[in-house]
């Protein structure tokens, strides 16, 4: 999932001595919101590979093992990506100031279609999990899945104000599975009957290379530390380093950590392929916790993680159509009616768009998070490989060669896993949508004159309304390509975006 939550920024310390406290809570407040989309991934990326593998109990824990090791490697060059660009832009800034602002477009169309993505299969993983606690309305998926929808895309209305219930959110979900994992490994209620091991339809070795590529669902949300920092404006350029690649750290630990427990206590616990008003995780916690309090709260908990995540990107990408559409005291690429907002600076037409994009994603999906996770980990995959393809050539043109192969090594993982993914099919149409979507950008883009400034667009959607704008060009390190030359057209005769 590729989200992030906004966070006010807290009011300056009145003296020296309550700064650290300060900060401190700010820090918690912005990691743990920030988190909650990749935190939350882990409710249905375990499951999906051990659908990719048939259900072989016995490759789910190489598999996902894999799967956390590719995450450390993104999350390696998203931790270098903060460092060049400390005032936020992500993969965008990356890609537009190493090849030029018209390759800006490529992750930028990946965002969008990630966002909807993100926004279906939250929801739809938040409808499971209430089902598996209530199955009586398992009959009712679909609408369940709409009208939780529209709750929060309503609760968008008012702006910004509720998502710092977010940490909270987050931090109750890991209390919740700490719990679970406790029990499970200590004194479980039961034990599954799923077999340990099951013929995969290939060889060992090929069943977990087919399968891991469907659970790297679980890297979405990786890049929202790195974009997401743009809200620190209150801090400057070492301190925001500080809170990104302190997320980064907190984010591998947290997911990499959660979901590594529950697979091997799923495998300990023989916990098989779910039914099919039930999910994996949910069979792990009865199992573990039996039916009483604490399975409750672990899927309460993780439905309403699941709900922030599918708020977050209501929030951010309504907010990346804003600033396309030009309400940044310049003009846009994309119609100001998308910018529109009211007195809680929600850009509302922007919400309807994503609103309705998501409906038809869910009903398309019967509201099922397993079919949609098929198409998850191929858009942000796509923005992942332009970032990672960026930072080697910045590394490569600095004369750090180290930090270059690994760069390129890491895109070459990430193109694989990219590769296999659309080799399954129906995944070519979350990449076709992304290219249409950036195609689409590019011609507006060229339309309005070429506007500089388009590679500062994810910095401009994190801005806090009301607050200090970023500069355009961001970090004086960041602000040129390899070469020692801006990328964004200065003095071509283009106008500001």
């Amino acid at each position: 999932m590729t989200t992030s939550a906004q966070v006010r920024p807290a009011a300056a310390p009145a003296s020296g001595g309550s700064r650290t406290p300060r900060r401190a809570v700010l820090f918690f407040a912005f990691a743990f919101a920030v988190i909650a989309d990749p935190v939350s991934s882990v409710a249905y990326a375990i499951e999906a590979a051990l659908r990719a593998l048939h259900g072989d109990l016995a490759l789910l824990i190489p598999t996902m093992s894999l799967v956390v090791g590719l995450v450390v490697v993104v999350t390696a060059n998203y931790w270098q990506l903060v460092r060049r660009f400390p005032q936020g832009g992500g993969a965008a800034a990356a890609a537009g100031r190493a090849f030029g602002p018209r390759w800006t477009f490529l992750p930028i169309g990946a965002l969008v279609v990630d966002f909807v993505l993100t926004i279906g299969i939250s929801v739809s993983a938040a409808s499971s999990a209430v089902i598996a606690l209530l199955p009586a309305l398992a009959p009712a998926r679909v609408p369940l899945a709409l009208v939780l929808l529209l709750v929060v895309a309503g609760l968008t209305w008012f702006g910004h104000g509720g998502r710092l219930l977010f940490a909270v959110m987050t931090v109750l979900f890991v209390a919740a599975s700490v719990a679970v994992l406790v029990l499970g490994f200590a004194a479980p209620h039961a034990v599954g009957s799923a077999p340990a091991s099951v013929a995969p339809g290939h060889g060992a070795v090929i069943a977990v290379v087919l399968a891991f590529p469907v659970a790297m669902a679980l890297a979405t949300g990786i890049e929202a530390p790195s974009t997401a920092i743009a809200q620190l404006g209150q801090l400057d350029d070492t301190q925001r380093r500080r809170f990104g690649r302190g997320t980064l750290a907190l984010l591998v630990v947290i997911v990499g950590g959660l979901t590594l427990a529950l697979t091997v206590l799923a495998v300990r616990l023989h916990i098989g392929v779910p039914g099919a008003d039930s999910t994996q995780i949910a069979d792990i916690a009865h199992t573990a916790a039996g039916p009483g309090w604490l399975y409750g709260a672990f899927q309460l908990t993780s439905s309403l993680l699941l709900l922030a995540a599918a708020s977050s990107s209501f929030q951010a990408g309504p907010g990346l159509l804003k600033a396309l559409a030009g309400t940044m005291r310049a003009p846009g690429v994309l119609p100001p009616v998308l910018g529109r907002t009211n007195r809680h600076h929600t850009p509302y037409w922007s919400v309807v768009v994503y609103l309705a994009a998501a409906a038809l994603t869910i009903v398309a999906a019967a509201a099922q998070e397993q079919r949609l996770v098929l198409f998850y980990a191929v858009a942000v995959f796509v923005s992942f490989l332009v970032g990672l393809v960026a930072m080697a050539r910045f590394a490569a043109a600095a004369g750090r060669a180290l930090p270059a192969w690994v760069n390129g090594l890491a895109a070459a993982a990430v193109a694989f896993t990219l590769g296999v993914n659309l080799l399954r099919g129906w995944p070519v149409l979350s990449l076709l949508a992304t290219l249409l979507v950036a195609g689409g950008l590019y011609a507006r883009w060229a339309r309005a004159g070429r506007p500089t400034g388009i590679e500062d667009v994810e910095t401009r959607a994190e801005h806090e309304p009301g607050g200090r704008e970023p500069e355009p060009d961001g970090h004086a390190t960041a602000a040129h390509g390899p070469g020692g030359q801006g990328t964004g057209g200065q003095g071509t005769g283009e106008r500001s975006v």
